[in-house]
Protein backbone atom coordinates (compact mmCIF):
# COMPACT_ATOMS: atom_id res chain seq x y z
CA UNK A 1 0.00 0.00 0.00
CA UNK A 2 1.41 3.41 -0.96
CA UNK A 3 1.84 6.26 1.52
CA UNK A 4 -1.10 8.19 0.05
CA UNK A 5 -3.35 5.13 -0.07
CA UNK A 6 -2.50 4.43 3.57
CA UNK A 7 -3.60 7.95 4.61
CA UNK A 8 -6.86 7.66 2.67
CA UNK A 9 -7.52 4.22 4.19
CA UNK A 10 -7.02 5.53 7.75
CA UNK A 11 -9.31 8.53 7.12
CA UNK A 12 -12.12 6.38 5.69
CA UNK A 13 -11.89 3.91 8.58
CA UNK A 14 -12.04 6.77 11.10
CA UNK A 15 -15.19 8.19 9.49
CA UNK A 16 -16.90 4.76 9.39
CA UNK A 17 -15.98 4.10 13.01
CA UNK A 18 -17.44 7.38 14.21
CA UNK A 19 -20.58 6.88 12.12
CA UNK A 20 -21.16 3.54 13.83
CA UNK A 21 -21.38 5.10 17.29
CA UNK A 22 -24.79 6.40 18.41
CA UNK A 23 -24.57 9.28 20.89
CA UNK A 24 -26.95 10.06 23.71
CA UNK A 25 -29.41 12.96 23.62
CA UNK A 26 -27.52 16.23 23.71
CA UNK A 27 -27.81 19.99 23.77
CA UNK A 28 -28.17 22.43 20.87
CA UNK A 29 -26.02 21.72 17.83
CA UNK A 30 -24.30 23.97 15.28
CA UNK A 31 -25.95 26.93 13.58
CA UNK A 32 -27.89 26.02 10.44
CA UNK A 33 -26.75 28.63 7.95
CA UNK A 34 -28.82 29.19 4.82
CA UNK A 35 -25.61 30.27 3.04
CA UNK A 36 -23.69 27.20 4.22
CA UNK A 37 -21.71 27.17 0.96
CA UNK A 38 -20.19 30.57 1.82
CA UNK A 39 -18.58 29.27 5.05
CA UNK A 40 -17.59 25.69 4.17
CA UNK A 41 -14.89 25.37 6.84
CA UNK A 42 -17.51 25.96 9.54
CA UNK A 43 -19.07 22.60 8.65
CA UNK A 44 -16.04 20.75 7.30
CA UNK A 45 -12.39 21.28 8.30
CA UNK A 46 -11.47 19.50 5.06
CA UNK A 47 -12.48 22.63 3.11
CA UNK A 48 -9.40 24.50 4.39
CA UNK A 49 -7.35 25.89 1.54
CA UNK A 50 -9.69 24.58 -1.17
CA UNK A 51 -8.92 27.73 -3.21
CA UNK A 52 -5.69 29.60 -4.01
CA UNK A 53 -6.79 32.47 -1.77
CA UNK A 54 -6.47 33.64 1.78
CA UNK A 55 -10.23 33.50 2.38
CA UNK A 56 -11.70 35.55 5.23
CA UNK A 57 -15.43 35.28 5.91
CA UNK A 58 -17.80 36.39 8.64
CA UNK A 59 -21.51 35.78 9.08
CA UNK A 60 -24.42 36.68 11.33
CA UNK A 61 -27.72 34.81 11.54
CA UNK A 62 -30.73 36.32 13.33
CA UNK A 63 -33.29 33.54 13.61
CA UNK A 64 -37.03 33.81 14.26
CA UNK A 65 -37.27 37.58 14.37
CA UNK A 66 -39.93 38.80 16.80
CA UNK A 67 -39.41 35.98 19.32
CA UNK A 68 -37.58 36.74 22.57
CA UNK A 69 -34.34 34.81 23.17
CA UNK A 70 -34.41 33.29 19.69
CA UNK A 71 -31.12 31.88 18.34
CA UNK A 72 -28.44 34.39 17.31
CA UNK A 73 -25.24 33.16 15.67
CA UNK A 74 -22.03 35.01 14.78
CA UNK A 75 -19.26 33.20 12.91
CA UNK A 76 -15.82 34.22 11.64
CA UNK A 77 -13.56 31.98 9.55
CA UNK A 78 -10.23 32.27 7.75
CA UNK A 79 -8.36 29.66 5.74
CA UNK A 80 -5.59 29.34 3.18
CA UNK A 81 -3.39 26.76 1.44
CA UNK A 82 0.35 26.60 2.00
CA UNK A 83 3.31 24.44 1.06
CA UNK A 84 5.65 22.54 3.35
CA UNK A 85 8.44 21.27 1.14
CA UNK A 86 6.71 19.60 -1.78
CA UNK A 87 3.54 18.93 0.18
CA UNK A 88 0.42 21.04 -0.19
CA UNK A 89 -1.46 21.69 3.05
CA UNK A 90 -4.33 23.83 4.25
CA UNK A 91 -4.92 25.63 7.51
CA UNK A 92 -7.78 27.57 9.01
CA UNK A 93 -9.41 29.08 12.06
CA UNK A 94 -13.12 29.20 12.95
CA UNK A 95 -14.70 31.22 15.76
CA UNK A 96 -18.38 31.04 16.70
CA UNK A 97 -20.54 32.73 19.29
CA UNK A 98 -24.14 31.61 19.61
CA UNK A 99 -27.04 32.24 21.97
CA UNK A 100 -30.38 30.43 22.21
CA UNK A 101 -32.69 30.87 25.14
CA UNK A 102 -30.65 30.82 28.33
CA UNK A 103 -27.72 29.03 26.66
CA UNK A 104 -24.65 30.74 25.22
CA UNK A 105 -21.78 28.90 23.57
CA UNK A 106 -18.42 29.90 22.18
CA UNK A 107 -16.18 27.73 20.00
CA UNK A 108 -12.65 28.29 18.75
CA UNK A 109 -11.21 25.70 16.35
CA UNK A 110 -7.84 25.45 14.62
CA UNK A 111 -7.80 23.33 11.45
CA UNK A 112 -5.08 21.58 9.48
CA UNK A 113 -5.48 19.55 6.30
CA UNK A 114 -3.30 17.35 4.11
CA UNK A 115 -3.94 17.53 0.35
CA UNK A 116 -3.69 14.73 -2.21
CA UNK A 117 -4.15 14.64 -5.97
CA UNK A 118 -6.92 12.11 -6.69
CA UNK A 119 -8.65 11.46 -10.05
CA UNK A 120 -7.88 14.87 -11.57
CA UNK A 121 -9.05 16.60 -8.41
CA UNK A 122 -7.76 17.42 -4.94
CA UNK A 123 -8.74 15.58 -1.76
CA UNK A 124 -8.12 17.18 1.62
CA UNK A 125 -8.18 15.12 4.81
CA UNK A 126 -8.30 17.40 7.83
CA UNK A 127 -8.45 17.59 11.59
CA UNK A 128 -9.97 20.30 13.77
CA UNK A 129 -8.96 20.85 17.40
CA UNK A 130 -10.48 23.46 19.63
CA UNK A 131 -12.30 24.80 22.64
CA UNK A 132 -16.01 24.39 23.35
CA UNK A 133 -17.37 26.81 25.97
CA UNK A 134 -20.95 26.55 27.24
CA UNK A 135 -22.77 28.98 29.53
CA UNK A 136 -26.20 28.74 31.12
CA UNK A 137 -28.03 31.77 32.58
CA UNK A 138 -29.49 29.99 35.56
CA UNK A 139 -30.21 33.28 37.32
CA UNK A 140 -32.92 33.96 34.72
CA UNK A 141 -34.74 30.64 35.16
CA UNK A 142 -38.38 30.92 36.22
CA UNK A 143 -40.51 27.83 36.81
CA UNK A 144 -44.07 28.25 38.16
CA UNK A 145 -44.64 26.35 41.41
CA UNK A 146 -47.47 24.08 40.31
CA UNK A 147 -47.93 20.61 41.83
CA UNK A 148 -49.69 19.45 38.68
CA UNK A 149 -46.94 20.70 36.37
CA UNK A 150 -43.47 21.09 37.80
CA UNK A 151 -41.60 21.67 41.02
CA UNK A 152 -40.03 25.15 41.03
CA UNK A 153 -37.21 23.75 43.20
CA UNK A 154 -36.04 21.21 40.59
CA UNK A 155 -32.46 20.22 41.45
CA UNK A 156 -31.86 19.26 37.80
CA UNK A 157 -31.91 22.92 36.73
CA UNK A 158 -29.20 25.40 37.85
CA UNK A 159 -30.53 28.55 39.48
CA UNK A 160 -27.22 30.41 39.18
CA UNK A 161 -25.17 31.37 36.13
CA UNK A 162 -22.76 28.54 35.34
CA UNK A 163 -20.13 27.98 32.65
CA UNK A 164 -17.54 25.41 31.62
CA UNK A 165 -15.13 24.34 28.89
CA UNK A 166 -14.41 21.14 26.98
CA UNK A 167 -11.93 19.97 24.35
CA UNK A 168 -13.51 19.63 20.88
CA UNK A 169 -12.47 17.47 17.92
CA UNK A 170 -13.69 17.47 14.32
CA UNK A 171 -12.62 15.52 11.23
CA UNK A 172 -13.40 15.98 7.57
CA UNK A 173 -12.64 15.00 4.00
CA UNK A 174 -13.27 17.42 1.13
CA UNK A 175 -12.83 16.77 -2.59
CA UNK A 176 -12.61 19.48 -5.25
CA UNK A 177 -12.83 18.73 -8.97
CA UNK A 178 -13.11 21.23 -11.81
CA UNK A 179 -16.75 20.17 -12.28
CA UNK A 180 -17.94 19.64 -8.69
CA UNK A 181 -17.04 19.56 -5.01
CA UNK A 182 -18.17 17.31 -2.14
CA UNK A 183 -17.31 16.80 1.50
CA UNK A 184 -18.07 14.60 4.51
CA UNK A 185 -17.32 15.63 8.08
CA UNK A 186 -18.05 14.85 11.71
CA UNK A 187 -18.05 17.74 14.16
CA UNK A 188 -17.84 17.34 17.95
CA UNK A 189 -16.58 13.82 17.22
CA UNK A 190 -15.59 13.26 20.85
CA UNK A 191 -18.99 14.39 22.19
CA UNK A 192 -17.42 17.19 24.28
CA UNK A 193 -19.15 17.34 27.64
CA UNK A 194 -19.09 20.53 29.69
CA UNK A 195 -19.41 20.00 33.44
CA UNK A 196 -20.78 22.88 35.51
CA UNK A 197 -20.31 23.10 39.25
CA UNK A 198 -22.39 25.37 41.48
CA UNK A 199 -20.63 25.17 44.83
CA UNK A 200 -22.80 27.67 46.69
CA UNK A 201 -26.26 26.83 45.43
CA UNK A 202 -28.98 26.58 48.04
CA UNK A 203 -30.86 23.28 48.21
CA UNK A 204 -34.43 23.20 49.50
CA UNK A 205 -34.88 19.46 48.89
CA UNK A 206 -31.73 17.70 49.95
CA UNK A 207 -29.56 19.03 52.73
CA UNK A 208 -32.50 20.31 54.79
CA UNK A 209 -31.64 20.60 58.46
CA UNK A 210 -33.76 19.45 61.32
CA UNK A 211 -34.86 22.99 62.21
CA UNK A 212 -36.30 23.60 58.72
CA UNK A 213 -33.44 25.76 57.45
CA UNK A 214 -31.60 25.06 54.19
CA UNK A 215 -27.95 24.23 53.63
CA UNK A 216 -25.42 25.03 50.93
CA UNK A 217 -24.18 22.10 48.86
CA UNK A 218 -22.25 21.51 45.65
CA UNK A 219 -24.19 20.53 42.54
CA UNK A 220 -22.84 19.36 39.22
CA UNK A 221 -24.54 19.70 35.83
CA UNK A 222 -23.49 18.39 32.44
CA UNK A 223 -24.25 19.52 28.88
CA UNK A 224 -22.97 17.69 25.84
CA UNK A 225 -22.48 18.99 22.30
CA UNK A 226 -24.08 16.64 19.79
CA UNK A 227 -21.80 14.64 17.51
CA UNK A 228 -23.03 15.64 14.04
CA UNK A 229 -22.25 14.39 10.54
CA UNK A 230 -22.42 16.68 7.51
CA UNK A 231 -22.39 15.92 3.81
CA UNK A 232 -22.10 18.84 1.39
CA UNK A 233 -21.85 18.89 -2.40
CA UNK A 234 -22.20 21.37 -5.23
CA UNK A 235 -21.29 22.22 -8.79
CA UNK A 236 -20.87 25.13 -11.21
CA UNK A 237 -22.65 24.56 -14.54
CA UNK A 238 -21.94 27.20 -17.24
CA UNK A 239 -24.78 28.03 -19.62
CA UNK A 240 -23.32 27.81 -23.11
CA UNK A 241 -22.80 31.09 -25.00
CA UNK A 242 -23.89 33.21 -22.04
CA UNK A 243 -22.31 34.86 -19.00
CA UNK A 244 -24.59 32.88 -16.70
CA UNK A 245 -23.87 29.77 -14.68
CA UNK A 246 -26.11 27.60 -12.51
CA UNK A 247 -24.80 26.67 -9.04
CA UNK A 248 -26.73 23.85 -7.33
CA UNK A 249 -25.70 22.62 -3.88
CA UNK A 250 -26.99 20.64 -0.92
CA UNK A 251 -26.18 19.92 2.70
CA UNK A 252 -27.35 16.91 4.73
CA UNK A 253 -26.96 16.92 8.50
CA UNK A 254 -27.50 14.11 11.01
CA UNK A 255 -26.98 13.91 14.76
CA UNK A 256 -27.57 10.14 14.52
CA UNK A 257 -31.07 10.63 15.90
CA UNK A 258 -32.62 12.97 13.35
CA UNK A 259 -31.60 13.92 9.82
CA UNK A 260 -32.42 17.04 7.82
CA UNK A 261 -31.23 18.61 4.58
CA UNK A 262 -31.03 21.85 2.60
CA UNK A 263 -31.28 22.27 -1.17
CA UNK A 264 -30.02 25.42 -2.90
CA UNK A 265 -30.12 26.63 -6.48
CA UNK A 266 -28.33 29.81 -7.48
CA UNK A 267 -27.66 31.63 -10.75
CA UNK A 268 -24.53 33.77 -11.14
CA UNK A 269 -23.96 36.42 -13.80
CA UNK A 270 -20.45 37.19 -15.07
CA UNK A 271 -19.01 35.80 -11.80
CA UNK A 272 -20.20 38.99 -10.10
CA UNK A 273 -23.86 38.86 -9.08
CA UNK A 274 -25.79 35.92 -7.67
CA UNK A 275 -29.43 35.20 -6.86
CA UNK A 276 -31.00 32.00 -5.67
CA UNK A 277 -33.62 30.02 -3.80
CA UNK A 278 -33.30 27.44 -1.04
CA UNK A 279 -35.36 24.89 0.84
CA UNK A 280 -34.68 23.50 4.31
CA UNK A 281 -36.59 20.31 5.07
CA UNK A 282 -39.74 20.93 7.11
CA UNK A 283 -38.47 24.37 8.08
CA UNK A 284 -38.11 27.19 5.55
CA UNK A 285 -38.03 28.57 2.04
CA UNK A 286 -35.19 30.99 1.37
CA UNK A 287 -34.22 33.72 -1.04
CA UNK A 288 -30.62 34.89 -1.36
CA UNK A 289 -28.66 37.61 -3.11
CA UNK A 290 -24.91 38.04 -3.40
CA UNK A 291 -22.12 39.95 -5.11
CA UNK A 292 -18.36 39.52 -5.42
CA UNK A 293 -16.26 42.38 -6.75
CA UNK A 294 -12.45 42.53 -6.66
CA UNK A 295 -12.27 39.85 -3.99
CA UNK A 296 -14.89 41.43 -1.73
CA UNK A 297 -17.91 39.20 -1.13
CA UNK A 298 -21.28 39.97 0.44
CA UNK A 299 -24.37 37.80 0.65
CA UNK A 300 -27.82 38.12 2.19
CA UNK A 301 -30.60 35.58 2.72
CA UNK A 302 -34.11 35.62 4.13
CA UNK A 303 -35.96 32.57 5.42
CA UNK A 304 -39.74 32.27 5.42
CA UNK A 305 -40.60 29.50 7.86
CA UNK A 306 -43.08 26.79 6.93
CA UNK A 307 -43.85 25.58 10.45
CA UNK A 308 -46.17 27.13 13.03
CA UNK A 309 -43.26 29.30 14.16
CA UNK A 310 -44.23 31.61 11.26
CA UNK A 311 -47.29 32.73 13.28
CA UNK A 312 -45.01 34.33 15.87
CA UNK A 313 -41.97 35.26 13.76
CA UNK A 314 -41.42 37.48 10.73
CA UNK A 315 -38.68 35.13 9.48
CA UNK A 316 -34.91 34.80 9.76
CA UNK A 317 -32.18 37.03 8.31
CA UNK A 318 -28.59 36.17 7.50
CA UNK A 319 -25.66 38.28 6.32
CA UNK A 320 -22.27 36.97 5.16
CA UNK A 321 -19.30 39.09 4.06
CA UNK A 322 -15.63 38.52 3.38
CA UNK A 323 -12.49 39.08 1.37
CA UNK A 324 -10.32 36.86 -0.86
CA UNK A 325 -6.62 37.63 -1.24
CA UNK A 326 -4.91 35.82 -4.12
CA UNK A 327 -1.83 33.83 -3.08
CA UNK A 328 1.14 33.03 -5.33
CA UNK A 329 3.48 30.24 -4.28
CA UNK A 330 6.01 30.69 -7.09
CA UNK A 331 9.58 31.46 -5.99
CA UNK A 332 9.89 34.82 -7.73
CA UNK A 333 6.63 36.18 -6.32
CA UNK A 334 6.59 34.72 -2.85
CA UNK A 335 7.47 38.07 -1.20
CA UNK A 336 5.26 40.27 -3.42
CA UNK A 337 1.78 39.95 -1.94
CA UNK A 338 -0.08 43.24 -1.83
CA UNK A 339 -1.49 44.60 1.39
CA UNK A 340 -5.24 44.20 1.81
CA UNK A 341 -5.44 47.88 2.77
CA UNK A 342 -4.26 49.15 -0.63
CA UNK A 343 -6.04 46.73 -2.94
Amino acid sequence: MTHRSHIIYIAVCAVLLLLSVTPKANAQGDALLTQYWALPTYYNPGAVGDTDYLRIRGGARLQWMGIDNAPRSFIAAADMPFKLGNRRLGTGLVVQQESYGLFHNFTLDAQIGYKLKVLKGELTVALSLGLYNQQFKGSEVYIPDDDNFHDSADDAIPTRDVAGNAFDIGIGAFYVHKKFWAGLSILHANNPTVTFSSDTETSSRTGETGDGSTSEMAKNYQFTASRSAYFMAGSNIPIKNTLFEVIPSLMVRSDFTTTDFQLTGRVRYNKLFTAGLGYRYNDALSIMLGAEIKGIFIGYSYDYHLSDIAKASSGSHELVAGYNLKLDFSEKNRHKHKSIRIM
